[in-house]
């Protein structure tokens, strides 16, 4: 029998330790999907980490991003240490580079995310067969880049993916609301009869009144296109834009459809980080290591999970909420025990249930509290100068500002209020105002890549230096002008 080569026995001690991961995993209650693991080096796995899955069409943004980060782990500045499909069966990615204790560590993570992936509600509308997807989108990418000539796919691409976090993840479900009301309205229309006449002269006048001010009401919107605001800017350009080929309709909801997968991961980024690493870490302790590996583990483990106080570390926070949650609901006080029904040992379960049923923003609105908030030292912070300064420690105001930073992901949040301006298919837009102002400049970029997609004139209404005020570009020009009382 010839004697194992390192790497073979690297892969065999992996292969054993994957095995035995899944099985602690499973006894602890975990339930993943199946997962594939793939040794892979660390240029392959930059280039899986810029483009945010396998396969996925090119750009140039790609390229840039795999630069950066392949710079950073060049100069030891930052690594990551997998990347993992939210597919089912699951795949991962495990970097060659690391030893074989960061891989087994890197297992038990992977298992935690597979495990909320499967489990968690803002996954279920995800596909699961994402990768095959993207493989063909970019098929479809390519021939059009054949077809209509690099530049010009390149140029309409550089439009598309400059708003592609302008999407509505629930507009279907806003729609079949709308739907259902508009046929429960007319299944409880009035009915009337010759005796309504003589009898209920004054009920029968009151509806006419208030059935004609709904029809004033209606015939107002018709005037407006969108009736309502629309914050789905992809959906809508694809299904309206006057002069768009096909398929340029098309790469709008490719683009669309790629965001989409990615919006539940945004939507739990801290809760999804924070179960990863809950588990990890209790996995590990049950991992039969050596007094060195345990301490190399303690020291990737705190590494991990260090607070920054400039910005949250989803890993940390994640982790110190759910733990805290168990601890809370494994000892309830006598307050909880009488008014609440809680019992003692009750912590595992009710994790469960929040891995389950949240997402970062109702997690925290729910479940960060003044003792924890004291305890993790979270402030609000703003830049004066050159310095961060605390200006915020009410532990209220400090839970609905992380709250509030994470409403839209922090991107400013856009409608489309009319789509026929003017009366000239002018696209009009409106910033929804919470308190921060726009980057004036990148804005006036981003309607000059709106343009490309609507080819008519663009508006964006906003708020600067607390005067509403409207941005406008025509192809040629840049323009701004203050909105009066009348046009609101």
């Amino acid at each position: 029998m010839t004697d194992l080569t390192p790497d073979q026995t690297y892969l065999a001690e992996l292969e054993k330790a994957v095995e035995l991961i899944w099985e602690i995993a499973r006894r602890a209650g975990l339930d993943p999907y199946p997962t594939n693991f793939e040794l892979v080096p660390a240029t392959i796995m930059y280039e899986f980490g810029s483009y945010g899955l396998p396969g996925r069409f090119s750009h140039w943004s790609r390229g840039k991003a795999y630069y950066r980060m392949k710079t950073e782990y060049d100069y030891g500045l930052s690594k990551i240490y997998e990347l993992v499909v939210n597919t089912n069966p699951s795949y991962a990615f495990l970097m060659e580079q690391n030893d074989l204790l960061q891989n087994k560590v890197v297992v038990a993570h992977v298992l935690g995310h597979t495990d909320f992936f499967k489990h968690n509600t803002y996954f279920k509308h995800t596909g699961a067969n994402m990768i095959d997807k993207v493989s063909v989108n970019a098929d479809r990418i390519r021939q059009y880049e054949y077809d209509h000539g690099t530049a010009q796919v390149e140029r309409f691409l550089d439009a598309v993916l400059a708003i592609e976090e302008h999407i509505d993840p629930n507009v279907h479900i806003k729609r079949a609301a709308e739907r259902d009301a508009g046929e429960k309205d007319k299944r409880k229309g009035p009915r009337e009869s010759a005796y309504d006449d003589l009898w209920n002269l004054a009920d029968r006048d009151a509806r006419r009144a208030a059935e004609e001010q709904r029809e004033r009401e209606r015939a107002r919107k018709r005037r407006r296109f969108p009736a309502e605001p629309e914050k789905d800017l992809l959906l809508f350009m694809a299904q309206h834009a006057p002069n768009l080929e096909e398929w340029q309709r098309d790469i709008l909801l490719i683009v669309r459809e790629e965001m989409l997968y990615f919006v539940p991961q945004m939507q739990t980024k801290i809760l999804n980080e924070g179960w990863a690493s809950l588990w990890h870490s209790r996995i590990m302790r049950e991992m039969d290591l050596t007094d060195g590996e345990f301490t190399a583990f303690a020291q990737m483990h705190a590494g991990v999970l260090a607070p920054n106080r400039m910005r949250i570390n989803p890993y940390h926070l994640g982790y110190k909420l759910l733990e805290d949650i168990e601890r809370r609901w494994d000892n309830p006080t006598e307050e909880e025990r009488v008014k609440l029904g809680r019992q003692p040992g009750m912590g595992r379960q009710k994790i469960l249930e929040v891995r389950e049923t949240e997402s970062d923003v109702s997690a925290l609105r729910n479940y960060l509290t003044k003792d924890l908030i004291e305890d993790l030292d979270l402030y609000l912070y703003r830049k004066e100068g050159d310095e961060w300064v605390i200006v915020e420690k009410n532990w209220e105001k400090v839970r609905d500002g992380i709250v509030a930073s994470m409403t839209n992901f922090n991107y400013p949040y856009i409608t489309i209020v009319d789509a026929d301006f003017n009366g000239n298919t002018e696209l009009c837009l409106r910033h929804q105002f919470e308190g921060q102002e726009l980057d004036i400049p990148y804005a006036q970029r981003t309607l000059e890549y709106i343009h490309h997609i609507w080819s008519r004139p663009v508006h964006l209404e906003t708020m600067m230096e607390g005067t509403r005020v409207r941005f406008s570009y025509d192809g040629q020009k840049h323009g701004h002008a203050k909105i009066g009382d009348d046009e609101r």
